[in-house]
C-alpha cells in the first residue's frame, strides 16, 4: 500500500488540467500585449491629428 502523499503526487503529475488553464492564461496576456501596443500607436497618431484639427480651427477663427 503506498502513502498517501505518494498516491497525491502521482495524481497532481497526471493532471493536465493545470496546462489547459497556463495555455489559456498565457493567451490572454499575449492578447493584452497586442491590445496595448496598438492603443499606444494608434493614442499617439490621434494625439497628433487632434493637434492639428485644433490649429486649423483657431486659425481659420481668427481675425485676417
Amino acid at each position: 500500500m503506498e502513502p498517501i502523499i505518494l498516491t497525491y503526487i502521482k495524481t497532481l503529475t497526471n493532471n493536465r488540467d493545470g496546462a489547459t488553464a497556463i495555455e489559456y492564461g498565457l493567451i490572454a496576456g499575449l492578447i493584452a500585449v497586442v491590445i496595448i501596443t496598438a492603443v499606444a500607436l494608434v493614442g499617439t497618431d490621434l494625439v497628433a491629428l487632434f493637434g492639428r484639427v485644433s490649429t486649423g480651427v483657431a486659425a481659420a477663427g481668427a481675425p485676417a
